[in-house]
């Protein structure tokens, strides 16, 4: 730093401000910095950094391998843009199932390497005293809608998600509204299917028995066959996009049309959906987003405790009246 500060005519202190993009640095002072750094190929050394600041500069992420493979990447793509944009690294953490144990080892791995804040993009399914404690001591925020005391919430409103969907389907025409659901361990998925089941008891239906799938397009597939061969279904909520592939695909094999002879409607609105055939009716979450709006929170100290962000149908040619409407 002091051999960038020689070859630019200013202090050690100006080089530092520059390097963090301090406002108080004028424009061609900051050049003449960069300019530095350029030809003596400086690099920060992050070691010295951590030292000097009692920071890692570096926030934490928690995944689920066998998560939907789309909202995955564009969760960490979101979180790694921002983490990037504010200065910090990115350290992930993937657990193979919802186990508190296997929970427990992540946060400790994280903590560990000493992050500076901890994005959980997976359920929370019970809250252990570890975890509590990391979580109280580390800002963390958890993008499902489960959360420990000490972290803080953001996603759009599962429970919403269901009721809209449900609606436009009703809406429609429909009273025959089957229910492919998500896991029954994910908190976004009882919230999605209680929605479902809200909105038929308003309107005066009974709800028949979900069918539970796994995220995955087999899942939906394996319920898609079951729902072909039930003569009175017009309509069907899958609980995702790629479930909603699978129902699409079974219906089709077995000769029942979409949206002529049963229309589909899910969650998740992933890049894939409009691309389907026909292009897929989706209640829309913004998994990019929601990965940078997590980083804004864990940098916020006086962020609020909950943010939740409106729930929007993107209506496209997978949903109709039913044929006798």
């Amino acid at each position: 730093m002091a051999d960038v500060a020689r070859a630019a005519g200013v202090s050690a202190q100006t080089v530092s401000r520059a390097l963090r993009d301090s406002p108080n640095v004028n424009p061609e002072t900051k050049r003449r910095v960069l300019d530095a750094v350029e030809q003596l190929g400086y690099r920060l050394n992050n070691a010295a950094r951590v030292l000097s600041s009692g920071r890692s500069y570096t926030l934490g992420l928690v995944l689920l391998q066998s998560g939907g493979y789309y909202s995955r990447s564009a969760v960490t793509a979101g979180v790694e843009a921002a983490a990037g944009q504010a200065g910090y690294a990115v350290s992930i953490a993937t657990i193979a199932g919802l186990d508190t144990g296997l929970m427990e080892r992540a946060l400790s791995k994280l903590a560990d390497q000493g992050v500076d804040g901890v994005v959980i993009a997976v359920p929370l399914i019970s809250v252990t005293q570890k975890m509590e404690d990391i979580t109280r001591d580390i800002p963390t925020v958890t993008l499902d809608g489960s959360r420990t005391a000490g972290a803080r919430v953001l996603g759009i409103d599962q429970r919403d998600a269901g009721r809209i969907a449900t609606r436009h389907l009703l809406d429609l025409g429909h009273r025959q509204i089957w229910h492919v659901a998500g896991p029954d361990e994910w908190i976004e998925a009882r919230q999605r299917r209680e929605g479902w089941q809200e909105t038929l008891e308003a309107a005066g239906i009974e709800a028949p028995p979900p069918l539970e799938g796994d995220w995955s397009p087999g899942s939906g597939y394996r319920q898609g066959q079951i729902i072909a061969m039930i003569p009175d279904i017009t309509a069907v909520f899958a609980a995702s996009d790629e479930m909603a592939f699978g129902v699409i695909r079974a219906l089709r094999e077995r000769g029942r049309s979409v949206p002529g002879d049963v229309s589909i409607v899910s969650v998740d609105d992933i890049e894939l959906a409009a691309y389907c055939s026909p292009p897929l009716t989706t209640v829309r979450q913004d998994f990019y987003q929601s990965g940078t709006g997590a980083v804004a929170l864990l940098l916020d100290p006086d962020g609020a405790s909950a943010s939740v962000v409106p729930a929007s149908l993107s209506v496209r040619s997978s949903t109709a009246p039913p044929r006798s409407v």
